[in-house]
């Protein structure tokens, strides 16, 4: 089981790994992050996709569909942003967000490495 820093550290290891945070979808508040800079504002982004979760939630409740997110995917013109939903009991109401350089990036392999670590991951 890893832990929040050693899962971020995995996660900017994937190829075209720009930032990663864990955030708190029901606070907005990023509870770890690593990479990001000027080019990349991880509270922000943390909390602005706190949004899209919760957006997301709200429609499959509306829709009444049934199952849980595995990922969202935004892709950009230059970058790939996935939301990932911790599904463990110790991440219950927490996301891992990865921003990627497109140029640089695979996509399936960034969702499959990043499904590890939020496997490995005890919060």
């Amino acid at each position: 089981m890893a832990n929040t820093d050693i899962a971020l550290k995995e996660a900017m290891l994937i190829e075209g790994a720009l930032g990663v945070a864990l955030v708190d979808y029901n606070s907005g508040l990023a509870l770890g992050s690593a990479g990001g800079g000027r080019e990349l504002d991880l509270g922000a982004a943390a909390a602005g996709n706190t949004d899209v979760v919760r957006a997301k939630l709200r429609t499959m409740e509306m829709l009444g569909l049934e199952g849980a997110i595995e990922d969202i995917l935004i892709t950009l013109t230059g970058q790939y942003h996935i939301i990932r939903p911790l599904t463990g009991r110790s991440g219950q109401g927490l996301f891992l967000y990865l921003a990627l350089d497109r140029q640089r990036a695979n996509l399936a392999m960034a969702r499959r490495k990043l499904h590890l670590i939020e496997q490995d991951l005890e919060v």
